[in-house]
């Protein structure tokens, strides 16, 4: 497939090619030069989908919305908000 690069260096990747390589919208690539001008690419991540389930632990049940909003409140109560910078000054 022919791409042209714009007076900027950006080019528009062709739809088949970003959809064969999974590539969306936030997507790293990594380009890197190989012998005898060629390029190799490669996509680092995927977006935040590719974040879903990085922390859910083997055979627990997901928290609920709720519940999280439940153990945020539970520890900001808990804990004493200063700054280092306001400890200093007292």
């Amino acid at each position: 497939m022919l791409v042209t690069v714009s007076g900027k260096g950006q080019l528009t990747l062709p739809k088949a090619i970003r959809d064969h390589l999974g590539i969306e919208p936030g997507s790293k690539l990594d380009f890197e030069p190989q012998p005898g001008g060629t390029l190799r690419v490669r996509v680092l991540t995927h977006g935040a989908r590719s974040l879903f389930g990085l922390l859910q632990r083997p055979g627990g049940r997901a928290k609920t919305v709720g519940e999280m909003d439940s153990g945020i409140a539970e520890a900001a109560s808990s804990r004493s908000w200063r700054t280092k910078a306001q400890d200093s000054k007292a």
